[in-house]
């Protein structure tokens, strides 16, 4: 099982997982990660656990 959007390749810090969101939704990567970032420090938000199973479920970025 996996989610048609890719992670990204040309803009990763790690696995592209949340530069993947960006780009499929255009919005800029560095908002992105601050506002993931904002919301895995709240106790409310399991964010590691979830950009580990997006990290799982969303596809390979392509070797153009």
């Amino acid at each position: 099982m996996h989610i048609p959007i890719k992670r990204s390749k040309d803009n990763q810090i790690l696995g592209g997982v949340i530069a993947g969101l960006c780009e499929h939704y255009d919005w800029n990567p560095a908002i992105g990660r601050i506002l993931y970032v904002a919301l895995t420090i709240t106790p409310a938000f399991p964010g590691i656990i979830i950009y580990l199973v997006l990290l799982l479920l969303m596809e390979k970025p392509t070797e153009n």
